[in-house]
């Protein structure tokens, strides 16, 4: 069973609070928090939902609202049924086009168009159907990377979800091998059924896909398969500044790093983190409130002593 917590409040108070969670190291794993705009017709009106594992009392409310300024806005306590709410949220969405990817349900048919490329990505209960704006945004990004002429050999997309950002940076460079992680368990088999449907080859050579289960990098298939010379991460913002050092020392100097998940509000805390690394921005994409970044790990002869 879950519970929810909401609190409306408008666009800069919710972010500015989603900018406080991501300051505190000791947050409580079980209290997930997300912001969104209300509606599209009201890009200014947002929403910050909590949700619980038990009914929230009132060290859950004070922990949310600890991370407003001033007075914090009134929450609402919601029992959540038994539903699959990722998967519900899913049904019924329209394809999306993102560079030169065509991403659809089994409701709609594949692009016929010959210099697009379609994957079929059912409703799951693993995120990552190409919808939201920062799976798009990737997509976008890779294929921009693919047209500057950049070249992968090994691949890494952490925190998969689905696959789909995988099996795009596949299709790009066909040669490459790859490997797909998520610290969700549900993710495996959804990938692999994924992989099935799409035609992706899994295995751990060359044009093949390999998926573990994994906090991070935190995996010794992960470290004996490294240095990867694309890495790619659409998460959160808190997590991706975490793991900056991980990623680093698993990249080699000219490696591209492709980072998501981050609201504009949030961008500056992750590219810190990053330029600490040795990281200079490529190229940077804005799709809604949300940044995509493309990383270039500096080669070691130009980074200041």
């Amino acid at each position: 069973m879950t519970w929810k917590l909401t609190a409306y409040a408008p666009k800069p108070t919710v972010q500015a609070a989603l900018l406080a969670h991501d300051e505190i190291e000791e947050w409580d794993p079980e209290l997930v928090i997300s912001g969104s705009e209300v509606a599209e017709d009201r890009p200014q009106e947002w929403i910050l939902e909590g949700w619980f594992p038990r009914k929230p009392g009132t060290k859950e409310r004070t922990a949310l609202a600890g991370l407003f300024t001033g007075q914090s806005p009134k929450f609402i306590t919601e029992k959540l049924p038994d539903t699959d709410w990722l998967t519900l949220s899913q049904q019924g969405v329209e394809p999306i086009r993102a560079g030169r990817f065509y991403v659809h349900t089994p409701d709609f048919a594949p692009d016929e168009d010959p210099g697009v490329t379609s994957f079929m990505i059912p409703a799951s209960q693993a995120f990552g159907t190409g919808q939201h704006e920062t799976t798009a945004g990737c997509l976008a990004m890779l294929t921009t990377m693919k047209h500057r002429g950049e070249i992968a050999r090994n691949i890494a997309d952490i925190g998969s979800g689905t696959g789909l950002l995988a099996f795009g940076a596949m299709e790009l460079w066909p040669h490459a091998r790859a490997i797909a992680t998520d610290i969700d368990a549900v993710c495996g088999p959804v990938v692999a059924d994924n992989c099935a449907a799409n035609g992706i080859a899994i295995g751990g050579g060359s044009g093949q896909l390999t998926f573990v289960i994994a906090d991070g990098m935190n995996h010794p298939l992960i470290t004996a398969r490294a240095p990867y010379d694309l890495l790619i991460a659409n998460i959160l913002a808190g997590p991706l500044a975490e793991m900056a050092p991980d990623f680093a020392a698993h990249m080699p100097d000219g490696g591209n790093l492709l980072l998501a998940g981050l609201l504009q509000t949030q961008e500056h805390i992750v590219r810190r983190a990053y330029r600490r690394e040795g990281f200079r921005l490529a190229a940077r994409l804005v799709n809604g409130d949300w940044s995509i970044l493309w990383l270039r790990k500096r080669r070691t002869s130009f980074l200041r002593r």
